[in-house]
């Protein structure tokens, strides 16, 4: 059966929302909130798109990637985990909680409260290491709202913390002049949350359904009470076949309702708190292959802003496994992990220094990223005509630890001296020379080559260029005292001008000479602190 009938056969046979080319009437027009402005709901008007010169400039920003599952302090996909039976997850939350069938992740929910969250003074800090823009988590695949949502009652305004999360972030940032982001994850709840509907096939409790079956009617005398469990577990529907991320390999079709619900909660999200940034952790754009949600509303976002901005587009949108069409659309978006060329179109990693949600054992086993693994990952997305957007794991009160603040003060104390090399340029011809540009990783599927390549050391490099100005930046201080720069060796034709000068950033000017093995430069007897990545000018 091919997708057209089987979307025909479940009602989903309305105009616009059929995915083709020359996709018809959009929902959005439905429901009267279709943005005006020159951008349609198809890859052909996306195409005119153009990266706004502010984030091509950015390069780097921060990202609190924090809901519900950050209360456990467990990490990734708890909502999930809790119900694989025997799973790492589960066995705490059993642990902890109690029987998922007793203490679902309805009632994580309940109990996370947010009580040391303070947006204004996280978002400072961003800024003075060095952010230029700042993302916050809209909802994830446990579906649950992070700001007050007209469409979703399972929201953060309503249960939890009963704050608006996303309005709180979003002041923050204006307040420090940084562009806002969202991240949206909930298109994939529907098939996320399976495990929900299942039981325990061993033990005293085999066979007790969990509580991703549970309904309004059964809440009678819980807290819950007048909530729908079904709205936030969306498991109404039939299991899929098997584990699939993308839409059309054996996933269960979501209903026309939850993809219509799932629009106008972005819509809302868009429209009432004005971001220019909007991360979807999605194939592309949400639904791909099943309808043009994702299309309707990446125009939406691009026209929204060039009605706020007067006419300017200052918007971007992040999807992952682009080709090269799409990436004429949309900022591809590459998780854990780079790039191994120097890419034609801004492009973007996403990446974290622990977990994406707050794990406690990752804290306790002293295993952050370091400042230097960090900065060196900067340098080397940027030479590349990449942007980095880094998480910052968030704990369920709200705070960050004392390990992921003297990290980020170390990468402040870094940009300091050095971020001449990052903010405002652009690539040079080549990215950088050295040994691991010759023994890379390639992508998997959205990524995923992050630390798989030959590791970063003194005889690695980074170039990145500002007018007449080209950096170099080197992953170590050499043992011998010199570094040699050879791809402005004198038979070399990427910079056939003279060298005038050569100065070490924040250290002074530096002896040197060129020659046919390369620009051979005199380090400074004083090393400097930060010591694995000098920038040098060359001018």
């Amino acid at each position: 059966m091919n997708r057209r009938t089987l979307i025909k056969q479940l009602g989903l046979s309305v105009p616009g929302y059929l995915l083709s080319k020359q996709a018809g009437a959009s929902l959005l027009e439905s429901f009267g909130q279709q943005a005006k402005g020159p951008f349609l709901p198809t890859w052909d008007s996306l195409q005119s798109y153009t990266v706004p010169e502010w984030y091509r400039n950015a390069k780097f920003g921060i990202w609190a990637h924090w809901g519900p599952q950050c209360e456990p302090e467990h990490g990734d996909w708890y909502a999930r985990g809790m119900y694989e039976e025997g799973s790492d997850h589960y066995k705490y939350h059993v642990q902890k909680y109690g029987h998922p069938s007793k203490f679902g992740f309805k009632d994580v929910i309940h109990q996370w409260k947010a009580e040391k969250w303070d947006p204004d003074q996280l978002v400072a800090l961003y800024k003075r290491v060095g952010a230029k823009y700042f993302f916050a988590m809209a909802n994830h695949h446990d579906n649950l709202d992070l700001w007050n949502s007209k469409y979703q009652s399972w929201n953060s305004v309503n249960v939890g913390p009963q704050k608006d999360l996303i309005g709180g972030w979003a002041k923050a940032a204006k307040k420090q002049g940084l562009p806002f982001g969202v991240s949206v994850h909930a298109s994939h709840a529907w098939m996320w949350y399976e495990y929900a509907q299942g039981s325990d096939k061993n033990g005293p409790l085999a066979g007790v359904p969990y509580d991703g079956k549970l309904t309004k009617a059964d809440g009678k005398g819980a807290w819950w009470e007048g909530m729908d469990p079904q709205e936030l577990y969306a498991q109404n529907h039939a299991l899929s076949d098997g584990y699939h991320w993308d839409w059309e390999k054996g996933v269960s079709v979501p209903s026309k309702a939850y993809c219509d619900k799932f629009l106008k909660r972005t819509i809302e999200l868009i429209d009432k708190y004005e971001p220019e940034l909007l991360y979807f952790d999605d194939t592309v754009l949400p639904f791909h292959g099943l309808n043009d949600v994702g299309l309707q509303l990446a125009a939406h976002h691009y026209n929204q802003s060039m009605k706020r901005n007067k006419g300017m587009l200052k918007a971007v949108v992040n999807g992952k496994i682009l080709n090269e069409m799409q990436r004429k659309c949309l900022v591809w978006d590459i998780e854990r992990g780079q790039s191994n060329v120097i890419e034609p179109f801004t492009w973007q990693t996403d990446t974290c220094i622990g977990g994406w949600h707050y794990d406690k054992r990752i804290y306790e086993n002293k295993r952050y990223k370091s400042s230097q693994t960090i900065i060196q990952t900067l340098a080397d997305i940027v030479s590349k005509n990449g942007n980095l957007l880094l998480n910052i794991p968030v704990k369920g009160n709200g705070s960050i630890d004392d390990q992921e603040v003297a990290i980020l003060e170390e990468i402040a104390a870094w940009m300091k001296i050095n971020s001449e090399c990052i903010f405002d340029t652009r690539p040079w011809k080549v990215f950088g020379e050295g040994p691991a540009t010759t023994e890379t990783a390639k992508l998997s599927g959205p990524g995923f080559n992050e630390g798989k390549g030959k590791p970063f050391g003194a005889a690695d490099m980074r170039f990145t260029t500002k007018g007449d100005t080209l950096y170099a930046v080197v992953f170590g201080w050499p043992d011998n005292g010199k570094v040699t720069i050879k791809s402005l060796s004198e038979q070399n034709g990427l910079r056939p001008g003279a060298v005038n000068k050569v100065e070490l950033v924040g250290g002074g000017e530096l002896r040197f000479q060129r020659n046919s093995e390369g620009l051979e430069i005199t380090m400074p007897e004083n090393r400097p602190a930060l010591a694995y990545a000098n920038v040098f000018k060359i001018k």
